[in-house]
């Protein structure tokens, strides 16, 4: 091959081989507004070196219970769809690679034997004859040489296309760690709980037999009476109930973790729990662009406007090359020797003139941007939504809490009021029941509520992105 000849190959490839024809990337603007609302429901926000566009907390630093951590480790290391996230993963990194090496040549070795006879009749010289022929070669075989970019958009396409599978596992990462966290905290709130209505179902027992004592001396009616067996049963009820949630807590605990759960880690109420960290999402609304699910879905974009150079550069001429170097001889042992050098040197260019299939497959291209545009601002829409959303529960619950704290102690003086008017005889025994039962419902309220408030801390982490 001539030596100048070949330069000029090479150097053709590296003027031309970092072109392409995709169109130039700009993020869409935002739709949703800059700041996020502000009113009396939402927390004042502000902007501190702790707010998440400077540094979310990882998870290990947002939930500082060791027990909780035990469990999310276990969770993180056994849960088969954070797994499944994983090996999807490794399939997109896998064709990725498979992507960027069609921009190199493929090299290859062959040898080869041939034996033919050719018969009198079809030979120059009138005579039967037998040849044979050895070859041993190094060539590459049709290597498109990428002059428009159509394999390096491609190639990108694979890369993004990667980069949001990556981002997807890193969501559901993130989403996990969230979910064993709520369960945890819903188990420890419904433990809570049962003790709860367990030491009321003793104190009202214990109401009830001092009721029906009174009644067998006829101080009190029948009907006081099955006022009192009423609560009885309720509280009865309510204890069978909330141990079958407490059952199924532990079970979706289990699922979520995917291996059996030491007792030793589960929570034994609310008030073991350490409180997860509070978070702040800063003033600007920009800190969605961080979250996996807006990353994976600009990657996507990118890989669409990658795909749009690739279709682009189907209307232009593709040029491959095939060439091989080695030697040939008609005997096994002349391979080697002088003169025996053989080479092949075969370029070719495909010029396409019409194919509607290729307009039809920008046209693809085109739609499909649009559709990756739309699902992109979608997306920010959607987590702008969630991220009021939990700002507004975590900007109110906190008064909720001390509201019904208030309540709590305002209802149990009445209830001890009415038991001290009843055990002089001044009331009925429906006061009491009725200040009772007042207790009961406040009680667990303020329960519901401060579960609902580390559960708003463990939400707000969640959609705002999370930590590493």
């Amino acid at each position: 091959m001539n030596r100048n000849l070949f330069l000029l190959w090479v150097a053709v490839v590296i003027a031309l081989g970092g072109c392409t024809l995709a169109p130039r990337y700009e993020r869409p603007d935002a739709p949703v507004p800059a700041q996020w609302p502000t009113g009396a429901a939402y927390p004042e926000a502000k902007a501190d070196a702790s707010a998440p566009q400077a540094s979310m907390p990882v998870w290990r630093e947002f939930l500082p219970d060791e027990r909780l951590q035990k469990v999310i480790e276990t969770a993180l290391n056994n849960n088969r769809d954070l797994r499944l996230a994983a090996l999807n993963v490794d399939r997109a990194r896998a064709y990725y690679g498979i992507q960027r090496a069609e921009l190199l040549p493929s090299v290859h070795a062959a040898g080869s034997w041939a034996k033919a006879r050719t018969p009198a009749d079809l030979s120059a010289s009138g005579h039967a004859y037998t040849a044979e022929r050895y070859d041993v070669n190094l060539g590459v075989a049709s290597w498109e040489i990428d002059f428009f970019g159509r394999i390096r958009s491609l190639k990108d396409q694979a890369l993004e296309e990667y980069l949001a599978t990556n981002q997807a596992r890193r969501g559901a990462e993130i989403a996990l760690v969230a979910t064993v966290a709520q369960a945890y905290l819903v188990l420890a709130a419904d433990r809570e709980t049962l003790k709860l209505v367990a030491s009321t179902l003793e104190a009202q027992e214990a109401s009830y037999a001092l009721i029906r004592k009174r009644r067998d001396v006829g101080l009190v009616s029948d009907l006081d009476l099955r006022r009192a067996q009423s609560q009885v049963e309720v509280a009865r009820g309510d204890v069978a109930r909330y141990t079958q949630w407490v059952a199924q807590d532990e079970n979706v605990l289990g699922l979520l973790v995917g291996a059996p759960i030491p007792p030793a880690l589960l929570p034994v109420d609310l008030d073991g729990v350490r409180p997860p960290r509070e978070v702040s999402p800063g003033l600007a609304s920009e800190t969605l662009l961080s979250r996996p699910d807006i990353l994976a879905a600009e990657h996507r974009l990118k890989a669409a406007h990658a795909n749009i150079g690739a279709a682009r550069a189907a209307f232009f001429p593709r040029i491959s090359l095939t060439a091989a170097l080695g030697t040939a001889s008609a005997d096994l042992s002349g391979l080697f020797k002088s003169g025996s050098g053989a080479w092949s040197f075969a370029p070719q260019i495909v010029m396409p003139i019409f194919d509607a299939r290729t307009w039809s497959a920008y046209t693809v291209t085109q739609v499909d941007k649009d559709i990756a545009v739309a699902q992109y601002e979608k997306a920010i829409q959607a987590a702008f939504r969630e991220v009021a959303d939990a700002l507004a529960t975590a900007g109110t619950v906190n008064r909720q809490i001390a509201a019904q704290r208030s309540l709590v102690e305002a209802v149990a003086e009445t209830y001890r009021l009415s038991q001290a008017r009843y055990d002089r005889g001044v009331d009925s025994s429906l006061a009491v029941l009725d200040a009772q039962r007042s207790l009961y419902a406040a009680q667990q309220g303020l329960i519901a509520l401060i579960h609902a408030g580390l559960a708003s801390r463990v939400t707000l982490y969640r959609v705002l992105g999370g930590g590493a």
